[in-house]
């Protein structure tokens, strides 16, 4: 099954705890007709951030707070040539160890998630690490293990300070590098599961789990975890979503709440906890996971269905995609095509820059496993909240109005034209149908120099007999208010656009999106934002060029009759999303989404635009019971 596919929350079978010392939940009582019966529990509900989509029930196993079990150790002058044997074999066991896990999960999940696992081997084997462990243990005279600890503590200390979301989240990398290389050192292996820990399916509970931790999951055993720390860019994130093992993180100290739990629900989708939930929370659970199942199963047999309104207008239902992978789960749901193949894994599962060829193999996969679709490839969009591991980090006030994405690729010449000759070879090579992309454009110049970089690229290419493609359509992601207004004009410039509603929008509201206290102000649905989408669509209409909607609301059922009824009839979703979106399109009309458009501009607030958005599409489905209710007609 692929990321995107699961078909219900479901009770899964037992599992093995990872590393991390388990604490099963406290045994039942022997039976006693002379004691009173314990009081249950109160149900507690924690939020989180959902990473990993899906429901998962059952008991609970909360997992120790891990962290190394040493006593500071000084040693003789005599024994430092000792430590620093003992250093280098611990070094090189553990860098085995990382091969096989990097191994395991090539084979299990596939390249895109085994390089993370890639990058912590070249982390161990790194001979600065070496030097500086090896360093500490001649000037302090301490042990190995204590020189381990204090250099990746350092490192892993100093990424946590720099501020950023993404940047701490590679912290959890480096950790997970210093448990592997004390487990050599110390002797001490991963405790097994205490006799009392339940055999049934479980749910993990813990402080963090390492991206190593989290591979080697069983997803077939495994019902779901949540964790106190972490974030969505975190790579325990990106491979629970790879394993479909629904995940919260980011709860914050709740393991002390969690230890007498006996049950629980992990709520993937909405980045719920329920500790102890009482019987009609489980049965409203239960019986959505049942209502989901079926509507799965029944959203299966559209991939093969043309994808159009019910009076027969053609709609492009192209997919998202983070990883090559993904391809495959976005052909088997019937998208058109690749509407954004986002780039920025080559950077972030990384500890240095991609080269040329490591690009070009990867696009020309994903290109040849359309046959013939489209692709569009973005370039790198790396700033703000996303920043490549090793790379030195200039901290800036407001990183979302910094340098990032586009203006930072003009800003490096030699990174963005890396990548644009990688592409050109690939489309070159594969005689695909390839689109270029450039995000978060804001000005007519900053366009204009973009695209003269790629046609002296592939000058460049065509000079050194290098076979390069220079008809490839280049397109403008439409993030930034001034590029809106600017349509118009820029439309005249350009192959199509591309609306990234999720960026479009704090822009316009002045709502940071991963800003949980403003949260209330950020939606997609206000009148501005439905405005500037209008602005877009009519532009690239009189230009006659396509427009593309790829934000979050492309994949949102709730938003699909009025980006239809807006003229945009070419949406870009997660794979996931495909057959929900695809439903509410074959369902609806034409003249009705045009009125619903019409309507919707006339609102003044997000909840008069809301309120009608969920009757019409009560209105165009009328047997789902999920929403079911009075239309309001």
């Amino acid at each position: 099954m692929r990321p995107g596919t699961r078909p219900a929350p479901a009770d899964v079978g037992p599992t093995t705890a990872p590393d991390p010392t388990p604490i099963a939940p406290a045994p039942p009582r022997d039976p006693d007709v002379s004691a009173p019966p314990a009081a249950p529990s109160p149900m507690k509900i924690l939020r989180g951030i959902a990473v990993s989509p899906g429901v998962a029930i059952g008991p609970v196993l909360v997992l120790a707070p891990r962290g190394p079990r040493l006593t500071r150790r000084a040693i003789p002058a005599s024994a430092v040539a000792a430590e620093r044997r003992r250093l280098d074999r611990a070094l090189e066991s553990a860098r085995i160890e990382a091969e096989a896990a990097e191994g395991d999960a090539r084979s299990r999940l596939g390249p895109q998630y085994a390089d993370i696992l890639a990058a912590h081997v070249r982390m161990i084997a790194d001979p600065s690490l070496r030097r500086e462990a090896a360093a500490r243990i001649e000037r302090d005279r301490i042990a190995a293990e204590h020189a381990v600890f204090d250099v990746l503590d350092g490192y892993a200390r100093r990424l946590e300070r720099l501020g950023t979301a993404h940047l701490a989240a590679r912290a959890a990398d480096v950790r997970d590098i210093q448990r592997r290389i004390l487990e050599q050192l110390t002797g001490q292996p991963p405790s097994p599961a205490p006799a009392n820990a339940p055999v049934e399916p479980l749910l993990l509970l813990a402080e963090d789990l390492t991206p190593s931790e989290a591979a080697a999951l069983d997803p077939g055993r495994v019902l779901g975890f949540a964790t106190e720390s972490g974030g969505r860019t975190s790579h325990t994130a990106i491979i629970a979503a790879a394993l479909e093992i629904p995940a919260v993180v980011g709860l914050g100290r709740v393991l002390d709440e969690a230890r007498d739990c006996r049950s629980a629900i992990i709520d993937g989708d909405e980045g719920l906890v329920v500790l102890d939930p009482d019987e009609a929370t489980l049965s409203r659970y239960r019986r959505q996971a049942v209502e989901r199942a079926t509507r799965f199963a029944e959203l299966a047999s559209l991939a093969d269905l043309p994808t159009e309104t019910a009076d027969g207008q053609r709609v492009h239902l192209l997919g998202n995609i983070e990883f090559p992978a993904e391809v495959d789960a976005c052909r088997e749901r019937g998208a058109d095509g690749i509407g954004l193949f986002r780039t920025e894994f080559f950077y972030l599962g990384t500890d240095g820059p991609p080269g040329e060829l490591q690009q070009a193999e990867a696009y020309a996969a994903v290109i040849r496993a359309l046959e013939g679709r489209p692709v569009t490839i973005r370039t790198l969009d790396l700033g703000s909240d996303k920043a490549e591991p090793g790379r030195a980090q200039h901290v800036e006030p407001n990183p979302a109005l910094g340098l990032r994405s586009l203006r930072r690729s003009l800003r490096e010449p030699n990174t963005f034209r890396t990548q644009l000759r990688a592409i050109l070879r690939a489309a070159a090579e594969t005689g695909g149908d390839v689109r270029v992309m450039f995000p978060l454009v804001t000005t007519l110049d900053e366009f204009r120099q973009a695209k003269a970089t790629l046609r002296d690229v592939a000058a460049e290419l065509q000079a050194e007999g290098i076979p390069a493609r220079a008809d490839l359509p280049v397109g403008a992601m439409i993030e930034v208010p001034a590029a809106a207004i600017m349509s118009d004009l820029l439309a005249k410039e350009v192959d199509f656009f591309s609306i990234g509603t999720n960026d479009l929008t704090q822009y316009i509201l002045a709502a940071d999106r991963t800003n949980e206290t403003v949260a209330d102000l950020y939606t997609s649905a206000d009148p501005a934002v439905i405005r500037l989408i209008d602005m877009v669509a009519r532009a690239a209409g009189d230009a006659g060029i396509e427009v593309t909607v790829c934000g979050s609301i492309a994949g949102e059922p709730l938003y699909t009759m009025l980006l239809l009824g807006l003229g945009i009839h070419r949406l870009s979703t997660p794979p996931h999303q495909l057959p929900e979106v695809k439903r509410v399109i074959r369902a609806a009309r034409s003249e009705e989404a045009r009125a619903l458009a019409r309507e919707a501009l006339r609102c003044g607030s997000a909840a008069e635009v809301l309120d009608l958005l969920q009757r019409a599409l009560r209105r165009a489905l009328p047997d789902d019971p999920a929403l079911a209710g009075d239309d309001g007609a």
